[in-house]
């Protein structure tokens, strides 16, 4: 073969690569966020219907705009949200700030219940505390994304202050529930960056402290719900009639389920006889039981530990340190989440008021976990072409990159 030839031949090889290169990115572990992340849409939507048939098309039109906010975000290579990380989370701050000024009308600061979580922009009631979640994951990126600041203790003081700023905030609007989310997703950063072991058990050892030292800030139905929930466990039900009201009604509800389930009248009967509040969006995981039963539960918890493995999955096949944390903790994020919320539904864990992601009622909650959704797929798009990779937290081209 000429010369010519061979250079030719080259081209048309190096062509085809990147044509299957292109094609490759394509098969990837996000997919299975992204399914499962439909079906829990889906799921609410049915759900919703069961207690609220009149809430449905608004929640459909949410989806929509979650869904085409997901796909938007897809497409941009991740970095560009490492270099607004902290204007993100400058602005998440000042609304955390806002909401807890007095003297703010309540056409922009809706309370409700008590709580000051919400701000009306007309249309829709943003909720400040939910965008502060993925502002919080991307300054821990942009931080552990450096080879050196993981492996010594003082490195990881920062991003735990980075995320208690947040959290002291939020809980005083009170919203105890998101406030002690961001612990979570914080340790799972650190671990998936690399910390020493012995590091992570002195901050899990702080974070224990530290919610025992929380403890007199709290708000006193606070107190009472977690007084409540320990004689719930006990088997006590002086508190049902009072502050263990929904606790008690939420337990019965999910009981009331059985294994299978029941038909959609029953089902709805029985949510109208026991006058769950909050049922459509806090307490959604009831109505699932008592629709779907035992099974429709272990269901909607399959599909969010699929989430999960596709997050992490995610994130072990990310050349980007910066992808790879920032996939982790959106990720962990979202189960956590769903933790806390079935948690409290069943009664082993005090009511926060928490939502249930992509199911619970709601558009700042189901907009924002969509958007989630759609960066982790931006990770998953940019995987290494080749089937090796050097290890994040020592290669040393990628800090004197960043």
């Amino acid at each position: 073969m000429t010369q010519s030839g061979k250079v030719y031949s080259a081209a048309v090889h190096r062509g085809e690569s990147r044509r299957r290169r292109r094609g490759l990115k394509w098969i990837n572990p996000a997919w299975f966020c992204v399914l499962a992340a439909v079906l829990l849409s889906l799921i609410g939507l049915a759900a919703i219907g069961t207690t609220r048939p009149e809430l449905v098309a608004k929640q459909g039109m949410l989806l929509l705009v979650g869904m085409s906010a997901a796909g938007v975000l897809a497409f941009p290579h991740v970095r560009w949200l490492q270099k607004i990380s902290i204007p993100l989370m400058i602005l998440i701050l000042l609304l955390l700030i806002i909401l807890l000024l007095p003297g703010i009308p309540d056409q922009i600061v809706r309370p409700r219940n008590g709580a000051r979580r919400w701000i009306n922009l007309g249309f829709i009631d943003m909720q400040p505390s939910e965008l502060a979640k993925i502002a919080v994951v991307l300054l821990i990126a942009s931080w552990l994304r450096f080879r050196k600041n993981h492996r010594y203790f003082t490195g990881l003081l920062r991003p735990l202050l980075m995320a208690l700023v947040p959290m002291g905030l939020i809980l005083l609007q009170p919203d105890l529930g998101t406030s002690l989310l961001f612990l979570p997703m914080c340790f799972a950063m650190l671990f998936a960056a690399g910390a020493r072991s012995k590091h992570l058990v002195v901050i899990v050892l702080l974070g224990v402290l530290g919610g025992a030292a929380m403890t007199p800030f709290l708000r006193p139905h606070q107190k009472d719900r977690i007084q409540a929930m320990w004689a719930q466990l006990r088997g006590d039900d002086r508190f049902e009639n009072d502050i263990g009201y929904q606790g008690a009604r939420s337990m019965m509800l999910v009981g009331a389920g059985g294994i299978g389930g029941s038909d959609a009248d029953t089902a709805s009967a029985l949510l109208r006889w026991n006058h769950l509040p909050e049922e459509h969006n806090d307490m959604i995981f009831a109505v699932i039981c008592t629709r779907w039963g035992v099974l429709g539960g272990l269901v909607t918890w399959g599909l969010y530990i699929l989430l999960l493995l596709g997050g992490l999955a995610t994130a072990a096949m990310s050349c980007d340190p910066f992808g790879r944390l920032v996939a982790v903790g959106l990720s962990v994020g979202l189960v956590a989440q769903m933790v806390i919320n079935t948690g409290m539904t069943i009664g082993l864990m005090p009511i926060t008021g928490m939502t249930l992601p992509f199911v619970s009622y709601g558009g700042s909650s189901l907009v924002v976990a969509w958007i989630m959704i759609g960066i982790i797929f931006s990770v998953a798009l940019r995987r290494p072409p080749l089937l090796w990779r050097q290890s994040f937290e020592f290669d040393d081209d990628m800090e004197s990159s960043a």
